[in-house]
């Protein structure tokens, strides 16, 4: 799925971010009345020197997981033997009531972590064996960026602790690895596209030994399972700055390892008349950098994909670049990496469709007003909408199409877009009709009509079905 819920999710729905905060506060505060060092760390930590609210609060101290699980009372020991422990937030008698559970991110829960330093990473993602510590600095060594790496201490006037050099490279907006490069990657590949997906959400650079390092490990980025590759790859696309995050993937040559498909778009010329803009990649840029922040994800992965079938369909014909049958083979190839990446049933089937019907806008003005109807009520219809508005900015500029179906919609009621039945199954074989295929194409019939106004009674259209199909 591109999504995930839990019970730690609901409870920061129930309580808000500032909740959090005060949760992670009063840890800390708790642990340090305890004895223990505590402090807050990681993105929080960035996102607050940066004025922006954070997703989630972070908790490092030196108390190990069973002592934290002995201050609090209600803990979820997600990773206790990494030293990980979740306490969910008590915001409210609402968020009291739940129970704490596993969650993608944790969402409603503060993380409390153990000062660690971390063995091998044999797996690419987790340490072999960890060793808990006393030091925080040692503690931060062992994490990804430096501007993911400050500590700051809430009991002592906000004091930022700042061991690895986050602060500066945050002032200078750069994204750099806590150390070497090539071992932060090799413990966890999956840092090589967040190092993209943050210097794209902030519009930062990678620092030049860090981009070299993803270079030359990019192709190590296969061994990471799909569904964490898909999960990056979705908030790349839906934090609002998703043509950047492309374009650091390609630079990074992460593009042609994570998405081959999309990497063959370079280069793939399209009809001028119709694409003034460029190629199909300049051309999927320029839809990415439209995409508004927070769009659905499969809205921004139908705009990723809406013309991945061109280049294997790419031609020259005597008048002109032709992609005969692209949208056909894109649907099949939406569906064949959907699958790879995981995606639910529901988003895949959206997605697709999205694909399926980016051409049909081009017909709007010709087709037969069922055919329209049908047209307008394909489920999330707005997806299809916006994914055509944006591709038209792309690329022509003409919006007349877009208008014209936006009118379309504003003036026609949605009963007339789907009415209730004129008649059904039942009705036919009560008037001497034998069940089976020939039933669809009837009840097709019948609906067209329905839509375009010729048939407005039960009575109509059983007249209708007596005269056009024998029984």
């Amino acid at each position: 799925m591109l999504a995930s819920s839990s019970s730690c999710w609901l409870a920061v729905t129930l309580c808000g971010m500032e909740a959090a905060k005060r949760a992670a506060v009063e840890i800390v505060k708790t642990l340090s009345e305890r004895g223990y060092q505590a402090y807050l760390v990681g993105g929080c930590v960035r996102d607050l020197l940066l004025g922006r609210e954070p997703a989630d609060y972070d908790v490092a101290t030196d108390a190990v997981p069973s002592e934290v699980m002995a201050v609090f009372p209600r803990t979820w020991a997600v990773g206790a033997q990494f030293g990980v422990v979740l306490v969910p937030i008590p915001a409210d008698e609402s968020c009291e009531n739940l129970e704490p559970g596993p969650a993608s991110h944790h969402h409603g829960c503060v993380e409390v972590a153990t000062f660690r330093s971390d063995g091998t990473y044999t797996d690419g993602r987790h340490p072999d064996a960890v060793r808990f510590s006393k030091d925080a600095r040692e503690d931060v060594q062992r994490r990804d960026f430096t501007i993911n790496g400050m500590l700051l201490d809430p009991m002592n006037a906000d004091e930022v602790i700042d061991y690895v050099g986050g602060r500066s490279d945050l002032e200078a907006g750069i994204i750099r690895t806590i150390g070497d490069a090539r071992r932060r990657f090799s413990e966890d590949k999956l840092r090589m596209l967040r190092s993209v997906r943050f210097a794209a959400r902030f519009g930062y650079e990678i620092e030049a030994t860090t981009l070299a390092a993803i270079r030359e490990l990019a192709s190590q980025i296969r061994v990471v399972s799909h569904e964490r590759v898909r999960d990056e790859l979705t908030k790349m696309l839906t934090e609002g700055r998703a043509r950047r995050a492309f374009e650091l993937l390609d630079a990074s040559s992460l593009l042609r390892e994570v998405l081959p498909e999309i990497a063959k778009m370079k280069g793939v010329a399209q009809p001028p008349q119709y694409h003034p803009e460029g190629d199909v990649w300049i051309h999927t840029l320029l839809l990415l950098e439209k995409l508004p922040p927070n769009s659905s994800p499969t809205l921004a992965w139908g705009a990723l994909l809406h013309d991945v079938g061109k280049p294997p369909t790419y031609r020259v014909a005597p008048d002109r670049i032709r992609f005969d049958g692209h949208v056909e083979v894109g649907v099949r190839m939406t569906e064949r990496l959907g699958r790879e990446l995981r995606f639910s049933n529901d988003e895949l089937e959206q997605v697709s469709a999205l694909v399926e019907n980016h051409m049909k806008f081009a017909e709007v003005t010709r087709m037969r007003e069922s055919t329209l109807k049908r047209f307008m009520r394909l489920p999330r219809f707005e997806e299809h909408m916006a994914l055509h508005r944006m591709d038209c900015l792309a690329s022509h500029g003409d919006l007349s199409l877009y208008e014209f179906v936006k009118e379309k919609l504003e003036q026609t009621p949605v009963e007339e877009i789907r009415p209730a039945a004129l008649v059904k199954g039942q009705d036919l074989i009560a008037a001497g009709y034998k069940p089976g295929p020939r039933f669809k194409e009837i009840l097709s019939a019948v609906e067209d009509g329905q839509l375009e106004g010729r048939l407005q009674s039960r009575e109509q259209a059983l007249a209708y079905v007596r005269k056009e199909f024998s029984p």
